[in-house]
């Protein structure tokens, strides 16, 4: 949503954290499209049994690890938006990425993916 600057979903932003969504140099945004398709991508070679799942599940976890740092390390993601709920959002969304390549892996190692 912060890519497409929807507006009903980004009315709920304060104008600094517009500022700092919009403000990604684009080095972040394309890690953050890595992220996101790289696990798109990964999902549907899972569903169609290819190992190959398993280096777009990693590929997309180090784009995802890249990103957070930019957000949270490397600029002041914490103290715009650093609210409880973000934070666990971010979290989660982290979670399933490490399960996702993680089950992968294993259904790989297993020979069910080939």
């Amino acid at each position: 949503m912060t890519q497409t600057k929807n507006e009903a979903y980004m009315s709920s932003f304060t104008p600094e954290q517009l500022e700092f969504f919009y403000g990604f140099p684009t080095w972040v945004v394309a890690a953050w499209a890595v992220a996101v398709w790289g696990s798109v991508i990964g999902s549907v070679l899972l569903l169609s049994r290819k190992g190959v799942a398993v280096q777009a599940f990693l590929v997309s976890l180090i784009a995802m690890v890249v990103t957070t740092i930019h957000n949270y390390v490397l600029s002041n993601g914490f103290e715009i938006v650093g609210d409880p709920f973000a934070l666990a959002f971010t979290a989660v969304i982290f979670l399933v990425a490490v399960a996702l390549f993680l089950y992968a892996r294993a259904m790989h190692q297993r020979g069910v993916l080939a």
